[in-house]
């Protein structure tokens, strides 16, 4: 049986930042690992959802897992409302190989760093379309689908989005815990990371396979 993970980048990447978690999960999960890339900036989110519906067409697993990384979370979930009928298949009429969802530090519920950024003057073009429909205006969204999803967010506030500002409320240093709390979710997990540490701590990639391969994440120990 193979299987296959599809790693969803967030704004301003472009993928190969998850070079050690990729590594780490087709490791773990004996599987292989691809990179979805994107325009995270120039291109509009009804375009990016039609590009991943595309990509993943041209997949062909036994298995089929996402991940995504901050705003790639988002439009992991907008790609599923969007390009995914209710009997989960694509628009070409291909079904999807079934598989789970892990969204890492994904801001599901608007980000406020991504607003305070957007109310300095020239820096709202820095985030680009598909940023202003995820981040400034997100949808209301419950997670409605037929795959198992899951959320790990991190808690050590160090990182670029408190430039713009001070969070008074657990973060990772770009996006609140509560951003990432996605309703309809089957499990979430907050460990002690920053929000860039989520692509290379141990404890998050050993998190993100053990949900994958069996819906759940592992016990969290504490000192």
């Amino acid at each position: 049986m193979s299987a296959l993970v599809v790693y969803v980048h967030g704004l301003w990447l472009n993928g190969w930042e998850a070079a050690w978690l990729r590594q780490r999960l087709s490791r773990e999960l004996d599987c292989e690992t691809r990179l979805f890339p994107y325009f995270s900036m120039t291109a509009d989110l009804k375009s990016n959802a039609r590009a991943l519906a595309g990509f993943l067409a041209q997949t062909r697993t036994d298995t089929l897992h996402l991940v995504g990384h901050s705003m790639g979370g988002p439009l992991i979930l907008e790609f599923f409302e969007r390009e995914v009928s209710a009997d989960g298949l694509l628009a070409s009429g291909r079904p999807l190989p079934p598989g789970r969802i892990v969204l890492l530090g994904s801001p599901v519920r608007g980000s406020r760093a991504a607003r305070r950024l957007a109310r300095l003057p020239y820096a709202s073009k820095l985030l680009g379309s598909m940023a202003h429909e995820l981040l400034l205006e997100p949808p209301e969204r419950h997670w409605r689908g037929a795959r198992d999803l899951g959320v790990i967010a991190g808690d050590v506030p160090l990182g670029l989005g408190r430039l713009v500002g001070p969070f008074h409320a657990p973060n990772d240093g770009t996006v609140l815990v509560e951003e990432t709390q996605q309703p309809g979710a089957k499990a979430q997990l907050t460990l002690h990371v920053t929000h860039s540490g989520l692509l290379v701590s141990a404890a998050v990639a050993r998190q993100t396979a053990a949900f994958l391969r069996e819906g759940r994440f592992a016990p969290v120990t504490t000192p």
